[in-house]
């Protein structure tokens, strides 16, 4: 598809009123793949202002981004109106610096972190690796803290972590999360296989009845974090909710981490997403409630419609 004159048009405007532009699939609080969910949790680990683009919302914008700056995927970041590259590009240079470089901001520490193999699992992944003498173990947290262990080449941009004479290659990111982190191999009724416990990482989301969160909210003890579109709300309203569009978002970002939130959606689906992404932002006392305010008209008030 040619690139249209209002697609041009768009994309410079975005590229003109803002300095960092991520056009990617999904939005940062929900991406759509892989790739987009890396480029944005890495620039969220920056903590740097940027504006996104959800091409899953125009094909006018997901076909026309490509040939406007000759570059055949998505996600794609644009830096003072130049092209960056996509996902891979990004996270290369995260981890050499060029990237704080570019954003002025101050290199990450890459200190590697203190971790601890135990003998079995040093066994198991041994054993594992026989044969495969051309590649290294590279280990993946990502931003739901969730570890994945890959057997790829050493590109040496990486973090390089050594015990129990086993060594781990790891991105920037990874390393951060790592610290502390323990590996065993465990047996059980459910399965063998190595497990990884994380101290550093946030708890998780927490299910919440609609009758808990009425008890709670009559404590004034919890924050309901309404994540329907504005249709929804308006149809079936919930009292004193933050609205999560961009100003309750901003309003969001200036709670205490430690501030209880309940995520409340339709049936309590989407709400779980949006509660997993405030986990990976550091929020630690987090719900999503169980049934969403389809529930809440069923078993707390039937005045609120249901659709």
């Amino acid at each position: 598809m040619a690139l249209s004159e209002n697609a041009r048009k768009t994309i410079e405007g975005l590229l003109d009123t803002n300095r960092i532009v991520l056009f990617m699939k999904g939005t940062p609080q929900t991406p759509m793949c892989g790739f987009s969910a890396r480029a944005a949790g890495i620039l969220a680990s920056l903590q740097t202002e940027y504006a996104s683009f959800n091409v899953l919302e125009s094909e006018e914008i997901r076909e026309g981004i490509k040939e406007f700056g000759e570059w055949p995927t998505i996600p794609q970041l644009y830096i003072d109106g130049e092209l960056v590259g996509g996902s891979d590009i990004v996270a290369q240079m995260f981890n050499t610096g060029e990237l704080h470089d570019l954003l002025g901001v101050e290199r990450p520490d890459r200190t590697p972190p203190e971790i601890s193999i135990s003998d079995k699992a040093a066994e198991a992944i041994r054993a594992g690796m026989d044969g495969y003498d051309d590649v290294a173990l590279h280990l993946q947290i990502d931003d739901y803290w969730r570890a994945q262990f890959l057997l790829q080449p050493v590109s040496g941009d990486e973090i390089t972590v050594e015990s129990a004479g086993i060594k781990i290659h790891m991105d920037i990111l990874t390393a951060q999360r790592a610290r502390g982190m323990e590996i065993d191999y465990t047996e059980s009724i459910e399965g063998t296989g190595l497990t990884v416990r994380l101290p550093g990482a946030p708890p998780e989301v927490k299910s919440l009845s609609v009758q808990e969160l009425k008890e709670r909210m009559d404590d004034d003890a919890i924050t309901v974090v309404d994540v329907r579109p504005e249709s929804e709300r308006q149809q079936a309203p919930f009292p004193n909710a933050l609205v999560l569009d961009k100003a309750g978002m901003g309003r969001l970002k200036q709670f205490p981490k430690d501030t209880p939130l309940a995520f409340l959606c339709h049936v309590g689906q989407s709400s779980q997403g949006y509660a997993a992404h405030y986990r990976k932002e550091g929020y630690t006392d987090l719900y999503n409630v169980v049934g969403g305010i389809d529930a809440w008209s069923r078993e707390i008030d039937d005045s609120v419609p249901r659709y």
